[in-house]
């Protein structure tokens, strides 16, 4: 799959970044090396977002392209082990959904319940939080909640399951309850249940810091489950609370010269941090969808177009062939495993930085839709 980046008369209406950018993303994605991860996932989640915007069959067909790879005539995934209770393999299934209701298709239908399965036998922790993977006993992670919890929720709400809302719930009050911290209402990354962790703190469980990535992947699940859940829930407005308090959290520690966000959202002086792309369009992503379903009020936009202007001065670049790269992208970061990840400061900046990642890409192209639709901004 290539597309040609966009070009456009030099008196043409500047063309809006969102496509930019996922015209150079595209342009740079090759299916045969693609995965069925939540990587890939976040990005044709994030083309999926500019099909009804433009009409453009583009997208649709890149996204079709992606999930047929994939899912064969049975609903079989290739590739996918539900037998891992591996909770990032979820998030790619969020594309099975507009699929099926475009097409009717069985086969996706028999693979968005495959899905469900996995979710009906993650092992849990003794309250009922998911586990972040099988291999990882007792730990619940921010980013868990962002792979899962938008899928279940659309699932609940296009299958006919209310009860599954509890669980939704449950799911992200919980981990907001572990991982709070009181002096500064930031979320420590994750939370062992169990306390065994080196990783944990002996007493309260959590990680030792704030990694904007982390916090980013819970509020985009926030605002894209909340477009799935039902308004006369209980929940709701306890999710709204949770939105609007941790975003208070973040943009406390927006770093003030850039408008973006640091690796380590807390410690933006100390040697060895930086400025972080993908958390950064996370939370743009939040804010302005936040603030366009009326979750936020209006008076939050400038901190998003800060950090959305910070991302373009100082980690975009645009090379010679008109593709936009976005630089200063954290590769991975994680808890425990082999090698064993500590969670140590320096651990968190210790990973390798990288150039389009799709992990900035997604949000970016994200980010860029919702404030695009916001008049003046």
């Amino acid at each position: 799959m290539q597309y040609r980046a966009l070009s456009q008369p030099a008196d043409a209406a500047p063309t809006p970044w969102s496509l930019r950018m996922a015209a150079s993303a595209l342009n740079r994605y090759f299916l045969s090396e693609g995965r069925w991860h939540y990587k890939d996932g976040l990005l044709f989640k994030s083309i999926y977002h500019l099909w009804p915007q433009t009409g453009d069959s583009r997208y649709w067909q890149s996204l079709a392209a992606y999930v047929d790879r994939y899912v064969d005539a049975s609903g079989a995934i290739a590739t996918y082990s539900l037998e891992e209770y591996n909770i990032d393999q979820i998030n790619p299934g969020k594309l099975l959904f507009p699929l099926y209701r475009a097409t009717g298709q069985e086969r996706y239908r028999r693979a968005i319940w495959l899905l469900r399965e996995q979710l009906r036998g993650q092992p849990r922790t003794r309250e009922g939080g998911f586990w972040h993977k099988q291999i990882y006993p007792f730990q619940m992670w921010l980013d868990g909640i962002y792979m899962a919890s938008p899928f279940y929720a659309e699932f609940a709400a296009t299958f006919a399951e209310p009860a599954a809302f509890d669980d939704i719930a449950f799911q992200i009050i919980a981990i907001e309850k572990h991982t709070r911290d009181p002096r500064t209402g930031l979320l420590y990354h994750a939370w062992d249940e169990s306390r065994q962790q080196r990783w944990a703190d002996p007493v309260s469980g959590c990680s030792a810091h704030f990694w904007s990535r982390a916090i980013g992947w819970y509020l985009m699940a926030l605002v894209d489950v909340l477009d799935h859940f039902p308004q006369e829930h209980a929940a709701r407005q306890e999710f709204l609370a949770i939105f609007e308090r941790t975003l208070s959290a973040v943009a406390r520690v927006q770093d003030e010269a850039t408008g973006l966000w640091w690796q380590v959202l807390d410690q933006g002086s100390r040697p060895g941090n930086y400025l972080e792309a993908s958390g950064t369009g996370m939370v743009v992503y939040a804010i302005a969808k936040g603030v366009r379903n009326g979750y936020l009020d209006k008076s939050w936009l400038p901190i998003a177009a800060r950090g959305f202007a910070g991302l373009l001065k100082h980690l975009v670049t645009v090379d010679s062939e008109g593709l936009v790269n976005l630089h200063s992208i954290c590769s991975t970061a994680g808890l425990g495993g082999d090698p064993y990840r500590d969670g140590s400061f320096e651990y968190y900046v210790s990973e390798p930085i990288i150039t389009n990642d799709l992990h900035g890409v997604g949000p970016f192209i994200l980010a860029a839709v919702e404030l695009e639709s916001v008049p003046g901004v």
